[in-house]
């Protein structure tokens, strides 16, 4: 799998990540078809593919149900083998979510993150953006947490993962990473991504296949051509679907 630097984060990261919402949550998401959470065995062998294809950076959240505590489960003396890439600020009681971004919440999310992981760091860690106006969430002290974590080691990489382009252009200049929607039929946050590429910042794709409704995995290749793309990010919980994206993605060189 080919890596690619993670903007100017210090990071490099495999040009396909593994997004975890179907190994803790069912409930409230925009897929086409009702999914059964997989076993802790189907876990492990789908975890264990992801390895073998180089699919090393691992992709959940709070809201993913026990997604956290999942992966920490699996990975469990093999931390080393994988990015972990979290967020916070959003939390989801099995009916809605609700969102916190006060400074003193974002500090204790993540620290219970890192305990489900079981890990004492995150490699990104991502505020979980409602598409409320980025001063007031900066006004919460959200930005400023991201920024205490990072400077005590807890985090590697502090960004934004933005619900559309308003929100995610506010976010740049306090970011590192900023995670946006990117896919065939929306590409209303292309020119984002070109404006982070300007200013450094790793961009990470989200719903690259519009959550299963545009499954073609040939289209992964045509959004890792674009500049500043640094990661695409695929949720599946099937082996098949995950081979698949990988392949699709064997032999991309670097944007022109």
């Amino acid at each position: 799998m080919l890596t690619r630097p993670l903007g100017r984060s210090g990071l490099t990261v495999p040009l396909l990540g593994l997004g975890t919402v179907k190994f803790g949550r069912t409930a409230k998401v925009s897929y086409p078809r009702p999914y059964v959470l997989p076993s802790d065995e189907e876990v492990a062998d789908l975890l264990a593919l992801a390895k073998r294809f180089g699919v090393s950076l691992l992709d959940t959240a709070p809201a993913y149900g026990n997604s956290e505590q999942r992966i920490g489960e699996a990975i469990a003396g093999e931390r080393s083998d994988w990015l972990l890439c979290s967020k916070a600020g959003e939390e989801f009681d099995g009916a809605r979510s609700r969102y916190n971004f006060n400074e003193d919440h974002i500090l204790r999310s993540v620290a219970r993150s890192l305990r489900r992981l079981r890990t004492d760091y995150l490699d990104i860690l991502l505020l979980h953006a409602d598409g409320r106006d980025v001063d007031r969430i900066a006004a919460a002290g959200a930005f400023r947490a991201l920024r205490r974590l990072q400077g005590d080691g807890m985090v590697r990489a502090v960004g934004f993962s933005a619900k559309g382009e308003p929100d995610g252009r506010a976010a740049l200049p306090r970011a590192d990473v900023l995670m946006c929607a990117a896919n065939v039929p929306n590409r209303s946050q292309v020119d984002l991504i070109e404006c982070a590429a300007r200013e450094g910042v790793g961009v990470m794709v989200k719903k690259p296949l519009a959550s299963g409704h545009c499954p073609n995995p040939r289209s992964l290749a045509d959004l890792a051509a674009r500049r500043g793309v640094s990661c695409i990010v695929v949720g599946t919980i099937n082996a098949d679907h995950l081979a698949a994206n990988a392949l699709a993605l064997d032999g991309v060189g670097e944007p022109a």
